[in-house]
């Protein structure tokens, strides 16, 4: 495959991923098409050295994992991780709002979104609902709506003349969208609204109620490639819906002959602490009875993991040509200058030492370039689900990620060239 048709899967991916659900339900597909088998988590396992699988947790976290050939317990694990939800606006569930006839929803911030550029954007709606049929049983599917739907208008200069100079958003008064321009007297309800579309949705003619939703805002806009060389990548999601799809085709196309595992965890952007998220027991559980089918000792959980090693792969900060003074001279990564190698010595990220050879060893060996981040002393950075999964399990961690612009933005900028490093990269960790 050419690196522009890389690309353009990437993006295509990411388009049709607006929320964590429907990010999942890709990978799921792209899986099935690549021979991997669902497992139920609700029922017994019986897995087949050789074989693939898949497992999802909420509809909106997944590992899948190729069981290689060689031992567990004399190889260990090869993983990769990442997160499949980003910032955004979330519905609330009484949401309806009716000032000056205008309808607007209630919504609230998730995870430390980058507001200013939510406004005048052609906003679009996703999500999963769950419902009542005719018959009272309950049953759910996922809905997008892809055209615009809602725009936050920003105000005029003229009535705000402080608008450049820094001024604050009230948040619960500026963020609700505007959907429609009611009549006089006119109701609206939003459980009526989402019933009258399921039908379109989800393929189903005996909707009877809607009874919950989790539902987000998205900008409409289309990923595209930018700059007059078309060195960039422009998208919502960038942050980290490009992990989630890099690691994805990387187990597609590994080996088997170690065994390859990759994690997409939820709620990342909210501290991972659920049972989809990297702080809750997913990934555990999934790595208990994969070893227990090779070894039931009650140390062969910590034997493999001695032998493991988990690459925690986030989106990273490039050096901002006008906020230069923002980084440490002596880490400035570079958009397409290779996957960045995350350190920060208060564990915000899980590179060691150890890790960090590896890595190293394994670029220099493709011929491949890297770049080293640590945040400008005195600054704090974020972090990743590499050191939650690391405390949980134990296990050897490198946070490594692509140089990226408007980190938690509406939209972010990537290095076109980046992508395919670091899948180059994370192929050939899954096959050492």
């Amino acid at each position: 495959m050419s690196d522009e048709k890389f690309n353009q899967e990437l993006l295509s991916f990411i388009q049709h991923s607006p929320t964590p659900f429907h990010a999942v339900h890709s990978m799921a597909e792209m899986l099935r098409r690549g021979g991997f088998e669902e497992l139920d988590e609700a029922k017994s396992w019986s897995l087949q050295r050789g074989s693939s699988y898949f497992v999802i947790r909420n509809g909106s976290a997944l590992v899948a994992f190729r069981y290689g050939n060689k031992s567990l317990l004399d190889n260990g694990l090869r993983i990769s991780g990442a997160h499949t939800d980003s910032p955004c606006l979330k519905i609330k569930p009484n949401p309806e709002i009716n000032k000056h006839n205008f309808l607007q929803l209630g919504v609230e911030i998730y995870g430390g979104a980058l507001l200013y550029p939510w406004f005048d954007r052609d906003l679009s709606m996703a999500g999963r609902v769950d419902f009542e049929t005719d018959n009272g049983e309950l049953s759910s599917c996922l809905v997008d709506f892809r055209d615009p739907i809602a725009f936050i208008p920003s105000l005029a200069i003229h009535l705000d003349r402080n608008a450049n100079d820094g001024r604050k958003i009230d948040k619960h008064k500026e963020l609700p969208p505007i959907l429609a321009q009611l009549e006089i007297d006119e109701q609206f309800s939003f459980d009526d609204f989402l019933l009258r579309h399921i039908e379109g949705f989800c393929e189903v003619e005996n909707a009877a109620k809607v009874l919950s939703y989790d539902l987000s805002l998205y900008d409409s806009q289309s990923p595209s490639f930018v700059g007059i060389k078309k060195q960039f990548m422009a998208s919502a999601r960038l942050d980290n819906l490009l992990s989630c799809f890099i690691a994805c085709k990387s187990l597609l196309v590994c080996e088997n002959l170690h065994c390859s595992m990759l994690v997409c965890n939820d709620h990342e952007e909210v501290g991972s602490a659920s049972s989809s998220g990297a702080q809750g027991p997913f990934l555990k559980s999934v790595l208990e009875r994969l070893i227990s089918s090779e070894d039931e000792s009650r140390d062969a959980f910590e034997r493999v993991m001695r032998q493991s090693l988990l690459f925690s792969i986030d989106n990273a900060h490039g050096v901002h040509p006008n906020f230069s003074e923002k980084h440490d001279d002596k880490h400035m990564p570079l958009l397409n200058g290779g996957p960045v190698i995350k350190v920060n010595a208060n564990q915000r990220y899980a590179s060691n030492s150890e890790s960090i050879a590896l890595v190293k060893s394994l670029c220099k060996k493709l011929r491949l370039p890297y770049q080293s981040f640590a945040m400008r002393t005195g600054m704090a950075c974020g972090s990743t689900i590499g050191p939650i999964t690391a405390a949980e399990l134990g296990i050897t961690t490198l946070d490594i990620g692509v140089a990226s612009f408007g980190m938690h933005s509406i939209r972010e900028i990537v290095g076109s060239a980046d992508s395919i490093t670091i899948n180059s990269i994370v192929t050939a960790y899954f096959n050492r």
